[in-house]
Formats: structure tokens, sequence, C-alpha cells
């Protein structure tokens, strides 16, 4: 071999080792979060139910056209350009993730720096989960981090080892962060969204894990509109009987959605056979949120475990990984049964 070719060979391993250097080095993640007020559709495909292609029942019918119906008046979070100069479009990768907020990704080592805006009527924060925060930074009441309609504030997070992967765990694991001020009223509103930590060493320069082809993201949760910011809000938009305290009008409020879509309404769950699949799940509510979610087609390994059904329960969360062996389109729902009832159902497609 010609010292030419020796001296090429050379520069080529130093340029790539400074690249995977450079990848790895830590960084402050930055984002720019607002909460944002949206009239959100439960089930867009109205009358007609995705899952069975007919119409919807008389009994799915009180979920989706009873009292207020299936649109409601809520709170999201959205992610915006670099001073808060319009919101980010989400792409064809995203299109699953419905009423979650946007995904706050991180590695082992790095800063979190995220600018928030409040543009809702009512105080709101984010409190995020797992990762290392001082008081100031916890967004919670009669500290700095709540913020008042209008205002802005800057939180900070460290991205220790203890917020990352365990010893048991895949190379990321997800968190969820959400408003704390009136904790059950915020998050029934529809502020929630994911945080992700991917292992030292494992993660690409936007932080997502290097071993993954396809991340996908499901919040199970009975958002209860009762007990919503904007029942008073949402109230003039009711037919029928309007009585917040008739049953019949409290039921038709409980929405049995996956990312805040009920009967099959959302869509994006799209993959490859074969492909690296890892799914997180992220549970929400009350002492009914006790949710089992069941793909079918399709086995998955969570901690080294064989399963095709997991459980959530409210905060908790779930990495799983999948590598889907058989085409089709697949049923994809929580196995509790008044909850498949109310239309906490969804697919997912391998192509």
């Amino acid at each position: 071999m010609s010292w030419r070719k020796v001296g090429c060979s050379f520069i080529i391993t130093v340029l790539v080792g400074l690249i995977h250097t450079s990848i790895l080095a830590n960084v402050d993640r930055v984002y720019w979060i607002a909460a944002d007020e949206v009239h959100w559709d439960y089930a867009p495909s109205f009358p007609i139910n995705p899952m069975t292609n007919t119409e919807f029942t008389a009994e799915q019918r009180v979920f989706v056209e009873q009292g207020i119906g299936r649109r409601y008046l809520k709170a999201i979070y959205r992610e915006y350009n670099e001073g808060f100069a319009g919101f980010k479009q989400r792409g064809s990768e995203e299109a699953h993730m419905g009423i979650l907020g946007p995904v706050i990704r991180a590695a082992v080592g790095d800063k979190i720096t995220v600018h928030f805006k409040n543009n809702t009527r009512f105080p709101t924060s984010i409190h995020p989960h797992g990762v290392l925060y001082t008081k100031a930074h916890e967004g919670v009441p009669h500290t700095e981090g709540l913020v008042a309609p209008g205002g802005q504030y800057t939180y900070q997070w460290e991205v220790p080892e203890r917020a990352g992967p365990g010893p048991n765990d895949p190379s990321s694991i997800v968190w969820i962060y959400h408003s704390h001020n009136n904790e059950p009223a915020d998050t029934n509103a529809g502020l929630i969204g994911p945080i992700v930590i991917t292992k030292k060493g494992f993660e690409t320069a936007t932080r997502k894990p290097s071993d993954v082809d396809r991340e996908f993201f499901s919040l199970f949760s009975v958002f209860d509109e009762n007990a919503s910011l904007y029942l008073e809000a949402n109230l003039p938009s009711c037919s029928g009987i309007c009585d917040p305290s008739d049953e019949d009008f409290q039921e038709s409020n409980l929405m049995h959605g996956i990312n805040g879509y009920v009967y099959d309404n959302n869509i994006g769950y799209i993959m490859r056979k074969g492909e690296r699949v890892r799914w997180y799940i992220l549970g929400l509510g009350t002492e009914v949120d006790l949710h089992s979610p069941h793909w079918h087609g399709a086995t998955l390994l969570h901690n080294g475990n064989r399963v095709d059904v997991t459980e959530v329960l409210p905060a908790a969360t779930k990495t799983l990984d999948m590598r889907p062996d058989v085409s089709g389109s697949w049923m994809y729902h929580c196995h509790v049964n008044d909850h498949i009832t109310a239309g906490m159902m969804t697919s997912f497609k391998v192509e």
C-alpha cells in the first residue's frame, strides 16, 4: 500500500472519529413550546367508525354525539420555531401522536432548556418526570415555573445517568411532562407530552436511539371533560341534557382514547416488516385508568420478557420493542372491556 493511500485512510479515520465525537458530545437541547387552546375532535371520521367501516351504533354515539359531542375546546402543548416564530408542523412520522405535546429528546449527560409560553386563559406550567431540576424549574404552584396567561418562562433540566435507561432497559426510555397547577384539570384539558432519554453512546445527532428504525407513542387515557379546565367553556356546545350533575351527561364526557382519538380515528402507526420498532406507552388519569394495551399479530419485548399485552397506570410509562413479522392492518387496543366498548382502540399497519 502506498504512503498516499495510508495517509488518506488515516485522514478519513480521523474525520469519522471527529464526527462521531461531535455527535456524542453533551449538548444543550433547546425547545420552544407553548400551551395553546385548540378545538379538538375525538372522532373526525363521524358518522363512520373506521374500525368496522359502519356507522356508529347507538351505544357508541353516547361518546361522540350526545351532550357536548366529539369536539371540545382543549389545551395542548405545541412546538414552535425559535422565538415563537410560528409553530412547527408535524411530519408523517409524528402523525400518530395526536393530542400529545412535542417529544423532548436528550441523551444522558445533556442539558434541556425549554422556553415556555402560556397562550391559554389559565395558569399552566411544564412539570417533567425523571430528569434533574431545582425548585425554580419544577413547574408547580408557588414557584417561578408556574406561568400566568400570556406569560413566559425558561425551564432548565439536567440529564444525569439516573434519568436515562437502567440496567434492564433498552437504549432509550420515556418519561412524561405535564402541567401541574391544578394537575387533574390541567391534564384532562390535554396538557401532556413525552420525554425520551437515550443511553450515552446510543444517541444520534437528534438524540434518537441509533439502534431503532421507528418510534411510536401511545397515551392511554380516559379524558374526563367533566373535570377539564374548559367544562364551562364547552357547555354552550351541548345539546339535549346539559346538566353537569346529570349522570348521562357526565358519561358522555368520558373520552376513552389513545392519543386523544376514539374508535380507530388515530392514523400513522405505519411500519415495515422486519423493522426495529420501539413503542413508548404512557398512562394518565384516575383509578379507572388501568389499561392493558394489546397488539394483534405481533409480540414485543419488555425488559427481556416476551408479551403481546402490557399494563400501564396513571403517569406510568413502558418502553417495548417489536419486530413486526406479518404484513397487514392489525387491531391495537386496551383490553379492559368497558374501555373497548367506549372506543379505546386503533390499528397499526405493517407494510
